[in-house]
């Protein structure tokens, strides 16, 4: 599937929010969970190794999201009936995220897209994309807390094309280190004016 069949997926367009954040802020906070280019050569192996197993780490991640019904509420009406086609739309995105987590450059682009994540979760934008009534917003404390099983769920999968041991947790450690940077990021229309 190309990215223009994925709906909502605007990456790299005009209608992209713009992230406030500079990118020597962002430089920043890269360094401050430790990112270096050494873990974007790792994230381009775990991409590697991932591109082929999308659909079965979307199959762990949304059994894992179906499982609670405090989070599947969240692809649901406000009074609870689950939208099928929202949480589809979901998914094809989420599969490109993790293709784009691991393939693309973490340039101005990427940087605007994870603004225009973090805002989807939130009252601003959540729903839009995907023309539903779903409830308003995403708790900012689901979002950090998601952080563990994001990235312990996917190490079995760096390990399913003969990489080193080694190799599978420098894979590891990068994509770690990505899911606390994106979702660093994606907290920031969570936050008050000056507390970022």
């Amino acid at each position: 599937m190309t990215t223009a069949a994925i709906p909502g997926y605007t990456y790299g367009t005009e209608t992209v929010a713009k992230s406030p954040i500079s990118m020597e802020d962002f430089e920043l906070i890269k360094k401050t969970v430790l990112f270096t280019e050494e873990d974007e050569k790792y994230l381009h192996l775990a991409g590697e190794v991932l591109q082929d197993r999308v659909e079965d780490v979307l199959d762990v991640w949304y059994s894992f999201v179906g499982s609670h019904p405090h989070l599947i509420r969240y692809f649901s009406t406000p009074d609870g009936k689950l939208i099928e086609e929202y949480l589809m739309a979901v998914r094809k995105r989420f599969g490109q995220w993790i293709l784009d987590t691991c393939q693309r450059p973490y340039d101005r682009d990427w940087l605007n897209y994870q603004q225009e994540i973090g805002l989807r979760h939130t009252q601003e934008k959540k729903g839009q994309t995907d023309h539903v009534q779903s409830v308003p917003h995403i708790g900012l404390r689901y979002m950090i807390a998601f952080i563990y099983p994001i990235t312990a769920t996917i190490k079995p999968f760096l390990a399913k094309k003969g990489n080193s041991s080694e190799e599978v947790e420098k894979m590891y450690q990068a994509w770690f280190k990505s899911i606390v940077l994106q979702v660093t990021l994606w907290s920031y229309p969570y936050a008050k004016q000056g507390y970022f």
